[in-house]
């Protein structure tokens, strides 16, 4: 099964910064809509953000106007740009597709710790 590649993560204080990358197949990145995804212990897997083949995005409310979610289509590769981080973003974050066409992958854990 196809899956993707989470890298980024790491330990951020409260109001600050990481990005994260996500590596996948072509056909993934031209013709799906793709998503970030996080689950942290005890609690449902939530979409994050998911953006379209052309460029149309879609946030959930807990990170609207703090996350941004861009994809370059040529590298295969997404991004989630997190600013102002809350303690309550910590989860290991996953990409997939909008439709979970691929495995899951290993994810890449975020702590947003004082």
């Amino acid at each position: 099964q196809a899956q993707f590649v989470e890298s980024g993560g790491g330990l951020a204080q409260p109001g600050g910064s990481l990005r994260l990358s996500c590596v996948g197949s072509s056909l993934m990145f031209t013709i799906y809509t793709l998503a970030w995804y996080r689950q942290a212990p005890g609690k449902q897997r939530e979409l994050v953000a998911d953006i379209t083949s052309s460029g149309s995005t879609n946030y959930a409310d807990s990170v609207k106007g703090r996350f941004t979610i861009s994809r370059d289509s040529a590298k295969n590769t997404m991004f989630l740009q997190m600013n102002s981080l809350k303690p309550e973003d910590t989860s290991i974050y996953y990409c997939n597709t909008r439709q979970l066409r691929a495995s899951w992958g290993q994810g890449t854990q975020v702590t947003v710790s004082s």
